[in-house]
């Protein structure tokens, strides 16, 4: 599935209808290039989980922040990771599966330790204030949350 925002508020309303479909212990991978729009969209998606979405900032000094709104959320960052064992010896597995929404900046870095089953948003600017999000889902539960997504989103 393919989309267009064609601008800011666009990104952060289609992150409220994607938090809408979420049940809890989801695993969301956001890949792009620096200024795609992964943090508004997580700021979206964190918004419709009843978060407030000034509170969302990039974690990649951290790595990691959680927030807690009608879920969980786990926001990591791992633009600052060098390999992925950095990130094995956090036990960032653990964090992984739990009941929480994981989202998951630069997932790239994780190489080995990336998750079997997910829903991956590919971000990238096709002008100034115009992205286009490229949905995958891998695994059962991944491809029917991504199913629901497009219906929520098609009207």
């Amino acid at each position: 599935m393919e989309k267009l925002t064609f601008s800011v508020n666009q990104t952060l309303k289609l992150g409220k209808k994607i938090a809408g479909n979420l049940s809890g212990g989801e695993i969301i991978l956001l890949s792009g290039s620096l200024g795609a729009g992964k943090t508004v969209l997580a700021k979206g998606i964190a918004g419709g989980l009843g978060i407030d979405k000034n509170d969302v900032v990039s974690p990649t000094f951290v790595l990691l922040r959680v927030y807690q709104g009608r879920h969980l959320l786990q926001h990591f960052d791992l633009y600052r990771i060098k390999s992925a064992d950095d990130i094995f010896i956090l036990g960032y597995q653990e964090y992984l599966y739990s009941d929480a929404v994981t989202l998951i900046e630069w997932p790239q870095r994780l190489k080995f330790l990336l998750p079997k089953e997910f829903l991956k948003i590919k971000l990238s600017i096709k002008a100034k204030n115009q992205r286009h999000l490229k949905f995958t889902a891998k695994g059962p539960r991944y491809k029917k949350l991504l199913e629901r997504i497009h219906e929520d989103i098609r009207d």
